[in-house]
């Protein structure tokens, strides 16, 4: 009868092992997915940081290149710059 009851311990104990083990896997993948979660958050802000910087930028050439094409077609006419 000892034999049994300690069987059934061993089963209980290894019950509880699995459970511990599954809880310890449930908070690895918590805390892997949240963050995975800020990892993307901070791309795509930085995604808009960077898009709204370029579309700047991209604005500021574009005004540029119409003053130098303005300046050269000025000086191919031979026109004074004052």
């Amino acid at each position: 009868m000892a034999h049994g009851k300690d069987q059934g311990q061993q089963q209980m104990s290894q019950i509880q092992r699995q459970i511990q083990q599954d809880w310890a896997n449930r908070e690895y993948i918590e805390l892997m997915t949240c963050s995975i979660k800020k990892i993307t958050d901070f791309l795509n802000s930085f995604d808009m940081s960077c898009r709204s910087k370029l579309a700047t930028l991209n604005e500021k050439l574009t005004t540029l290149e119409r003053r130098v094409e303005y300046i050269e077609a000025r000086v191919t006419k031979g026109e004074t710059l004052s």
